[in-house]
């Protein structure tokens, strides 16, 4: 697809359209890349894929992102002010919806700097197929805007070229993280299964409105300066926290049973404080690990947290093949959703008679 472009007063800018295909595929090639050359004011950029990085500002982490680069690869005789930015887009819409906020990066570029923004971690985007993957593709938008002409003075030229040199990429998410950390300033204290928790009231509020009621409402915990919590594990109430603060679940980019049972428990987290994109994250990794022998319980923490889409899924899965049905109504999971949600069970023999027919 070609480039749109347009020039302005002060800056040009170029948009290009990246389609990934065999999305898939590019896991398994170590140091892959694509790559795109254009042309934006005056000079010749180089636009990169990398389907597979660590962050470099994070060594502590083993979270694998799509990185996207630009590099300025012609000769310059002085800096070049320009900024990058990326943003997932809907492959299967022609209007061009997005997907997620716009990840933008600025820098002064020399010949061959570069410059790189994390676009989404892998995992992330792989357990979010639905929405960010179609026919084993995705559609990235990046944009390049290049700060055109020279100023009048030398004052207003450092302006310039600070107004886009300046910017760097947030770290919002690692500052409050941090706050919770170091607990600085913690105005309330929750007893978790007898283990104190220190937080912060007015951030809690923020995010979560069963918070806002709890803690600024007419409720008895408004006046608490501790709040005792029974009926939730203390790991689990802190990775809630670790989540209200930094909007990331680092806890479930694991793999294995203990991420899925936390993905359990976060879930019922989520929605009993109404932390709707929390819940939708637990459900894209419940359904992720969904098998056999977790299904049933899968689809009884659906039914009773309100969660359609995975409701609809889980009785897809165990009605896919008769052999299913056999092998989950052996599990203890299936015991218990037939104690507690006898109602869907009703539900799949309507939908087993009304497949047979």
């Amino acid at each position: 697809m070609p480039p749109a472009s347009g020039n302005l007063t002060e800056a040009a800018r170029s948009v290009q359209l990246f389609k990934i295909n065999g999305f898939t595929a590019t896991k398994e090639k170590p140091g892959y890349t694509a790559s795109r050359v254009c042309a934006v004011g005056g000079h010749d950029w180089r636009i990169e894929f990398h389907p597979k990085v660590k962050d470099p500002n994070n060594c502590y982490s083993n979270s694998e992102w799509i990185m996207f680069r630009v590099r300025l690869i012609s000769k310059v005789a002085s800096g070049v002010a320009a900024s990058f930015s990326c943003r997932l887009m809907d492959p299967s819409s022609t209007g061009g919806s997005y997907h997620l906020d716009e990840m933008i990066s600025s820098s002064m570029f020399c010949e061959n700097k570069s410059l790189d923004v994390l676009l989404i971690k892998r995992r992330e985007l792989e357990e979010s197929r639905r929405l960010y993957v179609k026919d084993d593709c995705i559609l990235v938008q990046c944009a390049i805007n290049v700060l055109l002409g020279e100023p009048k003075d030398a004052a207003a030229a450092g302006a310039a070229s600070n107004a886009v040199a300046s910017v760097p990429s947030s770290d919002l998410h690692k500052q409050f993280g941090e706050l919770l950390r170091s607990q600085m300033g913690a105005d309330i204290t929750f007893l978790v299964a007898g283990e104190p928790v220190a937080a912060h009231r007015t951030v809690l509020a923020a995010r979560s409105p069963v918070f806002m009621a709890e803690l600024f409402g007419d409720m008895k915990e408004k006046a608490s300066l501790c709040v005792e919590i029974n009926d939730m594990e203390v790991e689990v109430f802190r990775a809630m926290l670790h989540f209200v603060y930094t909007d990331t679940v680092l806890v479930l980019d694991q793999k294995g049973e203990q991420a899925t049972l936390m993905a359990h428990h976060l879930l019922e987290a989520a929605d009993r404080y109404g932390l709707e994109r929390l819940k939708r994250i637990c459900v894209e990794k419940v359904y992720t690990d969904i098998s056999v022998d977790t299904v049933a319980t899968t689809l009884a923490l659906a039914e009773q947290h309100g969660c359609s889409e995975l409701k609809s899924r889980c009785m897809k899965f165990i009605l896919a093949a008769p052999a299913n049905l056999q092998a989950v109504a052996a599990t203890e999971g299936y015991k218990h959703l037939e104690a507690s949600c006898p109602s869907v069970l009703t539900e799949l023999l309507k939908l087993m008679v009304k497949g047979n027919k």
